[in-house]
């Protein structure tokens, strides 16, 4: 008998399914077939290319340390809470997820712009957050977060409390059985949400665009210099089809490692 469960589903509705993988694998095939390889090095290391790379890159590092920060003690929080509590601070987190990314960027725009609700204040002491790079970073914030929470608290309540109570019926403290027990084993879930929060941070456009704008070397993140580039400014198009490419390397990277980190992953 095989290993795979195969059930007993309809044959014919492997040709829905392959026209499905089909709508989906065939335009990366496509992109990747437009690269021009004989320049890709070129494109990908040219001043604007860097400056847009090395923007992304550092303010995804930021972003992801930001939502660490604060998104760890919130997955705790609601892995711990009361079930009717966890279920409503959840459905709070993942709003974001669904939320179309230029609402997202409206909406911080009006938190923080200079007639948002602490605009003002923010404008009283002479700090502008809107349209400079720490906007970028708590645009990124904003869209990458719920990846984080939501991976970390599925692992710790996968983990539930039993090796907790025990470490803390041995005399353990509160912070000594959060460092020593309950961290090391939603280690996986940490990872994976840490990785995916990167690669979401990184890729982010809509809120972006909208609350930071596209300043070269200050705001024009990868993506934002794909779009510039494709409607025939900034960067060429070649440099475009090379940063695509990289972001597409680095969502097959992030993928194959969330993999390597789920319990149970084939090696």
């Amino acid at each position: 008998m095989s290993g795979t469960p195969r059930g007993h589903l309809p044959r014919s509705l492997a040709i829905p399914a392959a026209i499905g993988l089909a709508f989906l694998l065939v335009p990366l095939v496509a992109l990747i077939g437009r690269v021009e390889w004989s320049t890709f090095a070129a494109d990908i290391t040219s001043p604007s290319a860097l400056s847009a790379l090395s923007l992304s890159l550092g303010t995804g590092v930021l972003a992801t340390v930001v939502c660490v920060v604060v998104g760890v003690p919130l997955a705790l929080l609601i892995a711990r809470a009361a079930s009717r509590t966890a279920a409503v601070l959840r459905a709070l987190v993942t709003v974001p997820l669904v939320l179309p990314p230029m609402v997202g960027g409206v909406a911080l725009l009006y938190l923080f712009g200079r007639n948002g609700v602490l605009g003002d204040a923010l404008d009283a002491i002479g700090v502008r957050v809107p349209f400079t790079t720490a906007a970028v970073v708590m645009a990124q914030v904003f869209v990458a977060l719920p990846f984080l929470v939501l991976a970390v608290e599925g692992s710790l309540r996968a983990i539930g409390t039993g090796y907790e109570r025990a470490a803390a019926s041995l005399g353990a403290g509160r912070w000594t059985v959060l460092r020593r027990v309950t961290l090391p084993l939603a280690a996986p879930g940490l990872v994976a949400g840490v990785v995916l929060c990167f690669a979401r941070a990184i890729g982010e456009f809509g809120a972006t665009a909208l609350f930071a704008g596209n300043a070269p070397g200050v705001t024009q993140t990868m993506p934002l210099a794909i779009y510039t580039a494709f409607n025939g400014a900034g960067v060429s198009q070649g440099t475009a089809v090379a940063l695509s490419l990289l972001l597409l390397a680095t969502a097959v990277l992030v993928l194959l490692l969330v993999r390597a980190w789920r319990p149970g992953a084939v090696r």
